[in-house]
């Protein structure tokens, strides 16, 4: 299957917003799923999105894809209807039975209205039929993003915190707060789960992916960072420790 490579009119007007929120996608460790089982086009497209600075899996088979989204969560799927061993629709339904919030992007050689509106029906963020320019794949994906996790906006406040996900910066009572890139992916990712208790493989699947690797002390010494330079700033001990569980981000 032929993938085009030239510019179209969606993708010039589009090139703003792209720009806008790529940083965006940069420091949140935005996690993918493709769910494809098109190798060619799967590779094509992880290739594209981790040059974007996305985290990316890809699931072959609809065993695959059923495995990986019950266990883990992701930013965005990417999901053909179309896939060995079942459907893609199937693995949507099963996600939204499951009242999992991950967004989904159906992308589909099938370009029939009754496929679009089905897919819509059953919880789809968006229906991008093949074959597709990949900037605009990009684009979609960025949006579903922006409106799952930041409502648009790209400043995220927590009592005296602020962070600009563009600048990739924060401050504390607007004096700033140096932080490392791992530091403020984990700061970003306790806000935006504030006052849930998070597991340390959680965090570090979140954080690394599929590149996780061995035990998962230096999640500790990254927490145990970012407490302390929170702390220096003359803020409460936010980050809790919950016995036999994780962390949990909060206030109280």
């Amino acid at each position: 299957m032929h993938y085009k490579t030239g510019f179209t009119i969606y993708e010039l007007t589009s090139g703003l917003l792209q720009n806008s929120f790529r940083i965006l996608l940069q420091i949140c460790c935005v996690k993918i799923l493709i769910i494809e089982d098109e190798k060619a086009l799967s590779d094509s497209i992880a290739k594209y999105l981790r040059g974007q600075d996305y985290l990316c899996e890809i699931a072959a088979d609809f065993n695959t894809a059923m495995e990986k989204t019950e266990l883990y969560d992701y930013d965005c799927i990417l999901l053909d209807i179309t896939i060995p061993g079942g459907s893609g629709l199937a693995v949507l339904k099963e996600l939204r039975t499951n009242n999992k919030q991950d967004g989904v992007l159906i992308i589909s050689a099938k370009n029939s209205i009754d496929d679009k509106v089905n897919g819509l029906m059953l919880g789809a963020d968006d229906y991008l039929s093949k074959p597709f320019h990949l900037s605009e794949l990009n684009a979609r994906v960025a949006a579903i993003i922006r409106r799952k996790q930041f409502g648009g906006s790209s400043i995220i406040q927590f009592n005296n915190i602020t962070i600009d996900t563009q600048a990739k910066s924060v401050n504390i009572s607007n004096k700033p707060l140096d932080l490392t890139k791992k530091e403020f992916e984990l700061l970003l990712y306790f806000v935006n789960n504030k006052k849930k208790v998070i597991s340390r493989t959680a965090i570090a699947e979140h954080l690394w992916g599929d590149e996780l690797e061995g035990n998962l002390d230096f999640i500790y010494t990254h927490i145990k960072n970012l407490r302390k330079k929170l702390l220096e700033t003359g803020n409460a001990d936010y980050i809790k420790s919950v016995y036999g569980m994780g962390y949990k981000f909060t206030d109280r």
